[in-house]
């Protein structure tokens, strides 16, 4: 499997078993909200509680974590996850392995972020 930046790559990383990790392009094309209450859907999220305020710093920080884990969509990251706040939170983040490095890899400043 390999990570999916919208076309396939050659470096292989997985957000689980079988799921290739959607990294976007750049990050100036993720346009989330940065406030208000959102609600993921069930696909990437199975809890009926799937409503996040972000304005609680530990809402935002589970709601990113949901959405890169679980997306197979780029459209999702645009719509969900913002390029601004994403580098600000980016060490706070828990991340399957595959994951932090598929988005690492193309991303290099998240690195030093």
């Amino acid at each position: 499997m390999q990570a999916v930046y919208g076309v396939t790559t050659g470096v292989a990383h997985l957000a689980r078993p079988g799921r290739p990790a959607v990294v976007a392009r750049t990050l100036s094309e993720l346009r989330g909200p940065t406030r208000g209450v959102v609600e993921l859907p069930v696909r990437l999220m199975w809890c009926s509680d799937r409503a996040f305020d972000l304005a609680d710093p530990d809402q935002l920080l589970w709601m990113y974590e949901n959405v890169l884990r679980e997306t197979t969509s780029v459209d999702d990251l645009r719509r969900l996850v913002n390029g601004r706040t994403l580098p600000r939170v980016w060490r706070l983040l828990n991340l399957p392995r595959g994951v932090r490095t598929a988005w690492e890899s193309r991303h290099r400043g998240l690195r030093s972020a």
